[in-house]
């Protein structure tokens, strides 16, 4: 029998292997929950996700700095803590802070004939309608965009100021301004009445509501005409034209009908509709218009300027502001600050300043973009006094009023947007502030016409319909005899109208403002200069330049145009060109 070997033990290894790396293949061995005896072995293996990137600074382009007006638009992209540090307000030898002031330029001596008064436009027959001789109003500037263009005059007076304060020109009258219309607005004599051939032009009233409580008539004197002169309800029949009437701001287009954007509100002649944002909506009765011969009154109420201030510094409280409060006298009041050239046009004298325009957020408003629509953000909320963009924040106690042939009509407008900087901002321009109040900003009376329409604008104090008590809408008012007016009245019966006010009374009041305002630029620079006398600062009527050094640390001055134009005490000099507007 054969013996059997017996079975050998393998050896036992000397050493623990190492363990085998983890390759890709076994993935699929996996089990799908991790043992009791390694819990973390899943969580270990998972895959980190790769380190975020670091998020490169944002750079502008060329063309979009270029259109900001960046005055080294080829250069890098501005430095915003860099222009933060510029809007900061500087510090005197003493460490106060320095007091914001308007910008001053160097320029040439006056001529002689800059003292002489402004003359008025020269006026070129044109077309004769309703009864008017209506004329071109030529040698004059207009108001462009980005530019606003007031008279001035040279004044030896006024030294500090580069001897220029502002001025008017005939007539001395509540009226339309020749600068601020249209180019293609034809005016009568007294520049009441106004007329054009074109497209929709408009033209505004040289006086402006900021606060209280205003009234002024709109006579058609050609536009839609009745199916009869007997009809009472003014039903359209012929055309001759059209008016819109309203109030429009500053930065509302002059070559666009009154309510065309969110700057100004205004009513169609045709079914009397109400129209903001190129929205008509119905307002008066069903087929009725606004017809020639109809004398349309507007009034408009806005609060006080203390509480406008409120709403776009953002302190407006409905639970506390429960009425409009009224100016504390003596109270701190907001600076006005006049930022302006003196320039030349055609022998005249004229202050250039830069005008405030539309900002993106009302035309957003107006044309609201689908892509935002979708998404709920606060820009989309429908204006109101807290609004997160101040430029849709509203007044409250803010509202038009419509009378038509003195009869109260009713209210189409309530809770108009606000004004007041930062509200309301200028061109993004080289040397352009942002935030500055120069006192003109305001709701401005506003007329536009259309191929022949023509109207008339009367801002008191003698009306052709005084306004009437809304409560007392049976009673009716006699129209006077034409040609004749009517003072408002002051009685007893109209109490609840004795604050509303002509806004020829606002006329004189501007007149008032500027010359204080003239007087207060006069003793800000004379401070800025030490106090000194002519002789000490080197002014001498036979300066060749007048000096006069620009704030480097006023927001917005950019750091370029503070070079340009600082200057020293005493002793320099330079050539500066004359800046002459081309004819348009």
């Amino acid at each position: 029998m054969a013996e059997h070997s017996p079975l050998r033990r393998s050896a036992t290894p000397s050493a623990i292997p190492q363990k085998r790396a983890f390759g890709i293949d076994d993935e699929q061995h996996m089990p799908a929950v991790s043992s009791p005896l390694n819990p973390d072995f899943a969580t270990s293996r998972a895959k980190k996700p790769p380190a975020p990137r670091e998020q490169r600074e944002k750079k502008e382009s060329l063309k979009k700095r270029e259109a900001k007006g960046v005055e080294n638009a080829r250069g890098g992209t501005p430095d915003s803590q860099g222009a933060s540090r510029k809007a900061k307000k500087g510090t005197d030898a003493s460490g106060d802070n320095s007091i914001l002031s308007l910008i001053r330029y160097k320029l040439p001596a006056p001529t002689s004939t800059d003292f002489d008064p402004p003359k008025p436009p020269v006026l070129i027959p044109t077309y004769t309608r309703a009864n008017k001789q209506f004329y071109e109003a030529s040698e004059h500037v207009h108001n462009r965009k980005g530019f606003r263009y007031t008279h001035c005059i040279a004044d030896p007076a006024f030294t500090f100021t580069q001897y220029h304060r502002l001025s008017e020109t005939e007539p001395f009258i509540p009226r339309f301004d020749y600068e601020d219309a249209s180019s293609h607005i034809l005016f009568d004599e007294s520049a009441q009445s106004i007329t054009t051939e074109k497209g929709f032009r408009m033209a505004r009233a040289n006086v402006t509501a900021r606060e209280g409580n205003w009234y002024w008539e709109c006579r058609i004197l050609r536009g839609v005409k009745p199916t009869s002169q007997e009809e009472t309800n003014n039903t359209v029949g012929d055309v001759g034209g059209h008016v819109r009437l309203g109030f429009s701001r500053r930065e509302a287009s002059l070559d666009t009908p009154v309510g065309f954007d969110a700057y100004s509100y205004g009513l169609r002649d045709v079914t009397g509709q109400k129209v903001h944002m190129s929205r008509p909506k119905d307002f008066m009765p069903a087929g009725e218009s606004i017809c020639e011969g109809d004398v349309i009154g507007l009034e408009i109420n806005l609060p006080s300027l203390l509480l406008h201030r409120k709403v776009v510094e953002g302190s407006y409280n409905k639970a506390v502001d429960v009425s409009d409060e009224v100016e504390p006298q003596g109270g701190e009041t907001s600076d006005i600050i006049r930022d302006r050239l003196p320039i030349r046009y055609k022998a005249q004298l004229y202050f250039e300043q830069f005008e405030y325009q539309s900002g993106k957020e009302l035309e957003e408003l107006m044309n609201p973009s689908p892509v935002i629509a979708t998404t709920a953000t606060s820009s989309t909320a429908a204006p109101n006094p807290n609004h997160a963009q101040v430029s849709l924040r509203t007044l409250p106690f803010s509202c038009i009023k419509v009378y038509k042939n003195g009869r109260y009509v009713g209210t189409p407008f309530t809770d108009l947007l606000a004004f007041l900087p930062p509200a309301s901002k200028p061109a993004h321009q080289v040397g352009a502030r942002d935030g500055l109040d120069d006192g003109m900003l305001g709701y401005f009376p506003s007329i536009s016409v259309f191929r022949g329409g023509a109207a008339e604008i009367n801002l008191g104090p003698n009306f052709w319909y005084p306004p009437t008590d809304p409560t007392t809408l049976d009673d009716d008012v006699d129209m006077l005899a034409d040609g004749e007016t009517h003072e408002v009245a002051r009685d007893d019966t109209l109490e609840p109208l004795k604050k509303l006010r002509p806004l020829a009374e606002r006329y004189n009041e501007q007149i008032a403002e500027d010359i204080t305002y003239d007087i207060i630029d006069e003793v800000d620079l004379w401070e800025q200069d030490g106090g000194k006398t002519e002789a000490q600062v080197g002014i001498t009527s036979s300066a060749a330049t007048i000096l006069g050094p620009v704030d480097p640390t006023a927001p917005g001055v950019d750091a370029a145009v503070a070079e340009a134009n600082v200057m020293g005490d005493t002793g320099q000099t330079g050539e500066i060109k004359e800046i002459v507007q081309e004819e348009e």
